[in-house]
């Protein structure tokens, strides 16, 4: 498993991490036995980068991670969790006093002192150019609540609003290969900035393992069920908010490139993470089998002008003119 350096927060992470938003229940039931048997074949396979959020069934992930971590204190891992989307989205919320309450919150979860990273999770576009807020960030590193702190984005705009300032370590942005718009700027500035870059959605919430086909259906409380238009949350965050059945179509495409050797879902994973400027990309897993087969993508062998070839192919031609000036 390879091993990204993220300059602002002076620590190493693999390439492939794990989203622990499945862990939480919120993409069908998973019983704590299996989320707790995820994180241990992560970990076995080289990952050391946990994502969570607070909201991740109401806190259930952390509290999985959190347990995990006490059975296991040799262990050097990265966890990364959100605030922010458990209130009402209003910039007025996204203060010093508030922040406080969600970051106590997360460190009893989780069962630590001080939080590895916490990010501002995909809030009102406002809140990236307001300086109260970093202020209100930098407090709590200073006050050791957390080590250091980044934000998860819906936009391109927003990320480049959000590298721009000193303090943040890190962006957490969409990238996967029918969501390329990070690549023209976002990327190349997080680069230079010494911010890391954290992919998620990596396989367009499952479209990109090209498993699935224009009747498969999803369990009630999945949010590609309930979230397909945008019912609960941006769009965006669900099947990369690209149509569903084009989606299908493209992802027959994209597994007809494949090199030998890979599954497609792998396949997608190593694209995302060989892209020049990604610090981790981190898939979700429901299953031990997921989990390392996700973790061995981080050790596939450079994928080639070809295949870079075909994925951008894809992308115009089922993608661009519908999705590329949205995010």
């Amino acid at each position: 498993m390879q091993q990204r350096a993220i300059d602002r927060m002076g620590r190493t992470v693999s390439v492939i991490g794990l989203g622990t938003w499945q862990l939480g229940g919120d993409w069908g039931e998973v019983s704590e036995a299996d989320a707790l048997a995820v994180l241990e074949a992560s970990v076995e396979a080289g990952v050391t980068f946990f994502d969570t959020a607070d909201v991740y069934g109401d806190g259930r992930s952390e509290q999985v991670i959190g347990r995990f971590l006490a059975a296991h204190p040799e262990l050097d891992i990265t966890v990364a969790t959100k605030m922010g989307r458990r209130e009402e989205q209003d910039p007025a919320n996204f203060t010093l006093a508030k922040f406080r309450q969600w970051t106590d919150r997360s460190r009893r979860n989780l069962g630590v002192d001080t939080l590895d990273l916490v990010q501002l999770h995909c809030p009102p576009t406002s809140v990236f150019s307001s300086d109260a807020v970093y202020d209100a960030l930098d407090t709590l590193v200073g006050d050791g609540a957390i080590a250091n702190y980044g934000v998860s984005v819906e936009t391109c705009d927003e990320a480049l609003t959000a590298i721009a300032r000193p303090g943040t370590a890190s962006v957490q942005i969409i990238l996967n290969a029918f969501r390329l718009k990070p690549l023209d700027r976002v990327l190349p500035a997080a680069e230079a900035a010494g911010v890391g870059i954290i992919a998620r959605v990596p396989l367009a919430s499952g479209l990109l393992s090209g498993k699935y086909t224009a009747s498969t259906t999803f369990a009630a409380n999945d949010h590609r069920n309930y979230n397909r238009h945008g019912e609960a949350f941006d769009v965006g965050e669900t099947f990369s908010g690209v149509d569903y059945e084009t989606g299908v179509a493209a992802a027959q495409e994209f597994a007809a490139s494949v090199p030998d050797g890979l599954t497609p879902a792998q396949a997608a994973l190593a694209w995302v993470a060989q892209q020049k400027g990604v610090s981790a990309v981190i898939p979700g897993a429901r299953s031990v089998e997921q989990a390392r087969a996700n973790a061995a993508a981080g050790s596939a062998a450079p994928l080639g002008d070809d295949f870079e070839r075909a994925v951008r192919a894809i992308y115009d031609s089922n993608f661009r003119a519908a999705i590329h000036e949205r995010w």
